[in-house]
Order: structure tokens, then C-alpha cells, then sequence
């Protein structure tokens, strides 16, 4: 979505000056791969995540490190979800080309406008899950 962020003008979601009267679709093709790549790896995050506590039969009450990311991850699974169901929209408009730019465009304002600061504080915890794999704190031994 910083990709897609890069459209508009600091307040107000308006459109760059040099964007009023074009026709955006050629953009939104362009950015298509990126917003298609980031569904896919996220359904594969969250399908390796799930096998990994199944099969890696990790206990959770000696490895703290690891219940911590088990619940960044639940907590913020539900709303990555929802902003999945935005992004599906806008992929298949884009990719069959079903609907017009400007309804592709009212997409990704609505993806910005409902969860506003998330996506921020998302990136902020999966930094925070790189660091807890990495040292592995609250480890029982």
C-alpha cells in the first residue's frame, strides 16, 4: 500500500496534480503484481505459521518467545483479513479489467481510510517477530 500511498496528495487522498484527468488504469496494472504478491505470501504466512505450531511441537509455556508471536499474529490476523477482501476486489477489477479506475481508485481510499494507522502498527509487531525469533527471550530452561 506505500506504493499505492505514492498517488495522492499528503491530506485528503486527492489525487497529484499531474494524475487529475488520466486514466489510472495503466498505474493500477502496473501495481497490480505487488498488491497480488502481498495476498499470496500472507495466506502462505499464516498456512506455514499454523503448520509450524502443529508439527514443530514447540511447547508454549517454555518458550514465551513464541506465545508472544502466536498472539501478534492473532490479534492481527482478523483485520489483515478484512483488508484481504478489499485487496481481492481490487485485484480481480484490475486483473479482468471489470471495473473502472475510478472505482479501483475508491478501493484503495477505502483500504487507507478504515483501519487508517494499522497497517503501520502491523509492520511495527512483524519487525517486533523477527527480534523475538532472533533472541528468543522468556525462554524456560
Amino acid at each position: 500500500m506505500f506504493l499505492f500511498y505514492q498517488l495522492f496528495e499528503e491530506r485528503d487522498f486527492q489525487l497529484k496534480g499531474y494524475l487529475n484527468g488520466v486514466d489510472l488504469t495503466p498505474i493500477f496494472n502496473t501495481l497490480l503484481p505487488a498488491v497480488s504478491t502481498t495476498f499470496v505470501v500472507f495466506i502462505l504466512f499464516l498456512v506455514s505459521f499454523i503448520l509450524f505450531l502443529f508439527l514443530g511441537k514447540i511447547n508454549l509455556r517454555e518458550n514465551g518467545w513464541l506465545f508472544i508471536i502466536l498472539m501478534i499474529i492473532i490479534i492481527t490476523a482478523p483485520f489483515e483479513i478484512y483488508l484481504m477482501t478489499i485487496d481481492a476486489d481490487m485485484i480481480s477489477g484490475i486483473f479482468y479489467n471489470t471495473v473502472s479506475s475510478s472505482e479501483i481508485l475508491n478501493l484503495v481510499i477505502k483500504r487507507f481510510k478504515v483501519f487508517s494507522s494499522f497497517p503501520i502498527i502491523e509492520l511495527l509487531s512483524y519487525f517486533a517477530i523477527f527480534y523475538l525469533v532472533l533472541f528468543r527471550p522468556l525462554t524456560k530452561k
